[in-house]
């Protein structure tokens, strides 16, 4: 009887001690699953943040397609690295001519035409010219052929592996193909770019006289989204919408590009192996789901690191977490509802392409697997060299004899007597010595006033191309910031 009473009390007793076990440990939340309420009809598509690049939708993105059109993108990035707005490229027969048959020359170029390199990106761009691809690739590389190497070195640079490319304006051929997640990489680095992004944001533009439009002809955008912008009750308008690409030729079937801004976030979409119109919604779709389901989370205002480290050492040089610091506006991508405590941190010496000249480390960022950012770890004060300028503009070989003296003297070596004593021999390498050093210090402060009106001169022509396309200075200045900034409207969690 004893027993049953015991085992009676047990059941009464343990329900009870669990439940406030449960109240005294508090809730446990699991992190939120990543978002996956969407689809696309074309064959594949991605959906990226700008500001982090984390992916945020994926539907065969590591597959090989043709890309069409939207290869001009990346045509315009080389070129605007690579040449002056202002340069006038004369349109060759072959420019002209030599195209896929069918491809058509809608705005009638003809061989001879002159036209700016401003000129000719607007019509790569918004009309997907593509005379002005074969013209702008002869102009900046001599042929199309060394345009194109061009065009692959750079996709290696950007971080592209899946994709190659055989020529400027996206025509059919058996070694062009492009992955979702390369072209997002190129969108991603095409938008970066000042000059890219202020043409392909243009909704329209004049060109001036040629042989077969004396009187020159306005084009406007072809991009039905961006096309939109002033038009919210059309089934493409996009809030945010600023920029893209299309695509299209009967092996790569539609192809679209599309990038829009919300209160600093910026999304990529690409699609590939679209059909006509669902790709224009499939784009659409993507943004949507990217600016709804997540939300960007400054690193810098949530990590502690490198203060809780004992420093980097990179290079034989050890770095003090004083002299360190992370790079300024990198952020996660999470779900909405994630925190920063849900992401997992790794420190990897792999700098990776277009890093910072002062990062020593880089921080990567995962999301259940999944990364979803990086920052770089910067030093104040980078370890190059610790020998005095004059030493090490002195010691060279070609100085010829009287700068080998000069430094020799600087490294404490023994100065041979001359013929006349030796006071002699020390005043005329000091002589030396002081004229050298005034002379590297004078070339610098040359070189330096070189630099401030090169930057002169470039900030003239951009302001000229701020005019041209519309906008104020102020209103340029905003959308490049907004565009630049991290941690969108959604803010932190």
């Amino acid at each position: 009887m004893r027993n049953m009473d015991r085992r009676n009390r047990i059941r009464v007793f343990l329900p009870a001690f669990l439940c406030m076990v449960s109240i005294a440990a508090g809730p446990v939340y699991a992190a939120p699953v990543w978002p996956a309420d969407t689809g696309i009809m074309a064959e594949a598509g991605i959906a990226m943040d700008e500001n982090s690049g984390a992916v945020l939708f994926g539907q065969n993105i590591h597959v090989a397609y043709a890309p069409a059109s939207i290869t001009k993108l990346l045509t315009a990035l080389v070129v605007a690295e690579n040449a002056s707005l202002d340069e006038n490229v004369t349109f060759s027969h072959d420019a002209v001519y030599d195209v896929e048959s069918g491809s058509g020359n809608s705005l009638a170029l003809e061989e001879g035409d002159v036209l700016t390199v401003r000129d000719c990106l607007h019509a790569l761009l918004l009309r997907s010219s593509n005379q002005a691809a074969n013209a702008l690739a002869e102009h900046v590389a001599g042929s199309r052929d060394a345009f194109v190497e061009m065009m692959n070195e750079r996709i290696a640079e950007i971080g592209c592996t899946e994709s190659h490319f055989a020529n400027p304006s996206g025509l059919n051929d058996e070694e062009q193909y492009v992955t979702a997640y390369d072209m997002a990489l190129i969108a991603r680095a095409a938008f970066a770019n000042e000059t890219v992004l202020s043409v392909d944001s243009a909704g329209s533009w004049k060109l001036p006289a040629t042989i077969k439009n004396p009187e020159g002809l306005t084009i406007a955008m072809e991009h039905k989204i961006l096309a939109a912008r002033d038009n919210p009750s059309s089934q493409y308008y996009l809030e945010g919408a600023l920029a893209g690409k299309t695509g299209y030729t009967s092996i790569a079937g539609n192809t679209l590009v599309t990038y829009a801004v919300r209160d600093g976030r910026g999304v990529i979409s690409v699609v590939l192996k679209g059909t006509q119109p669902q790709y224009y919604l499939d784009g659409k779709t993507l943004i949507e789901f990217g600016f709804h389901s997540f939300q960007n989370i400054r690193i810098a205002e949530q990590e502690s690191f490198p203060a809780e480290s004992d420093g980097i050492d990179r290079d034989g040089d050890h770095y003090e977490p004083s002299e360190l610091y992370l790079e300024e506006g990198a952020c996660v991508t999470v779900p909405d509802g994630a925190s920063f405590a849900d992401v997992t941190r790794t420190v990897t010496s792999e700098l990776g392409s277009g890093h910072p000249k002062t990062a020593v480390a880089r921080l990567v960022y995962t999301y259940n697997d999944r990364q979803v950012g990086s920052a770089y770890v910067c030093a104040r004060n980078l370890h190059i060299s610790t020998e005095p300028l004059s030493v090490s503009l002195l010691d060279t070989e070609e100085a010829g004899d009287g700068t080998e003296a000069a430094g020799r003297m600087t490294d404490g070596a023994d100065v041979p007597e001359a013929a006349g004593g030796s006071g002699w021999t020390v005043a005329l390498g000091a002589v030396l010595l002081l004229g050298t050093v005034s002379a590297a210090v004078f070339w610098l402060w040359y070189r330096r006033q070189k630099a401030l009106e090169e930057a002169a001169r470039r900030r003239a022509r951009r302001m000229q191309r701020i005019r041209e396309l519309g906008y104020s200075e102020e209103d340029f200045e905003k959308m490049v910031r907004e565009r630049m900034k991290t941690g969108g409207g959604k803010g932190r969690r």
